[in-house]
């Protein structure tokens, strides 16, 4: 398959990202994962593209990063990158911070793109290197469900207020060989998908058992999803709904090779989503 520019830069500079600024990949095995995010609000304080902020419900804080991209005419695209809402899944949290140095350094790549991204949703399982958090819950079962976990209280007032085009999840499966996917939500996140698969190939195999995680699965592409995920609303209305996209990587498989199919996917679902909207508007 073809490699775009965009993607030959991803690798230069996602490289040499690693080398400069360290991150979760550079932590000793068994050794407790710092939220690692101070050298992101650094960045933050010198480049007018990326804004940092620390959302706050009583003794919580989640960090996040909104990258403007350059303006293509009309309203900005808006996405959300959530990472880290299982603490044992660390590949997630350093593609989520290297995309940010990324678009700071190749905004091309979000042009027409507001890109809000979460890297450490759940600090205190990052910390203690986790599936769960401090309180013994997984957070990814709690959302719309009335939760009084801080975190995902904190991340559905995100979801509301930012009324994002679209939500991907970064997530690690130890059961898996493979890379896969979650798709719900507008038509087009399967069309979305499937090339982002076809991009984390580059690095990973795709896992394509017809069942995977429990569910029915289809080259990789499951459309079916746990109860109390991160998603949208349940009260969205059709037309707002977004697209909704998780994807996961083989725990087993090296950190950095899971980093690289992560960002790999996301670049094309950027590229391909602009597409699929040109498209729809010409027909």
């Amino acid at each position: 398959m073809p490699v775009s520019i965009l993607q030959h830069r991803l690798l230069r500079a996602s490289a040499s990202i690693s080398r400069d600024h360290g991150g979760l990949a550079e932590v000793g095995a068994g050794a407790p994962l710092s939220t690692g995010v101070e050298d992101l609000h650094a960045l933050a304080s010198r480049n007018s593209m990326v804004k940092a902020a620390k959302l706050t419900l009583g003794a919580t804080t989640l960090d996040r990063f909104v990258f403007e991209g350059p303006a293509s005419g009309g309203e900005r695209i808006r996405i959300g990158v959530f990472a880290g809402i299982h603490g044992d899944e660390p590949a997630g949290v350093t593609a989520a911070k290297r995309l940010i140095y990324l678009l700071a350094a190749h905004p091309e790549i979000g042009t027409g793109y507001q890109i809000s991204v979460y890297p450490v949703c759940n600090p205190t399982g990052i910390a203690l290197r986790t599936r769960l958090s401090l309180t013994g819950k997984d957070l990814n079962r709690e959302f719309w469900r009335g939760s009084t976990e801080p975190e995902v209280q904190l991340l559905e007032t995100e979801i509301r207020k930012g009324r994002f085009n679209g939500l991907i999840s970064l997530h690690s499966d130890d059961t898996s060989d493979g890379v896969y996917g979650f798709v719900r939500g507008a038509v087009l996140g399967k069309g979305l998908l499937e090339p982002a698969l076809n991009a984390a190939e580059r690095f990973l195999a795709r896992n394509i058992n017809a069942v995977i995680d429990g569910f029915p699965a289809e080259r990789g592409i499951i459309t079916d999803c746990y109860q109390g995920i991160l998603t949208a609303p349940p009260t969205v209305c059709l037309e707002q709904q977004p697209f909704e996209i998780i994807l996961e990587t083989p725990a087993a498989a090296a950190e950095e090779l899971q980093v690289q199919a992560f960002l790999a996917a996301l670049e094309t679902i950027f590229r391909e989503y602009q597409d699929l909207l040109s498209f729809a508007a010409n027909l």
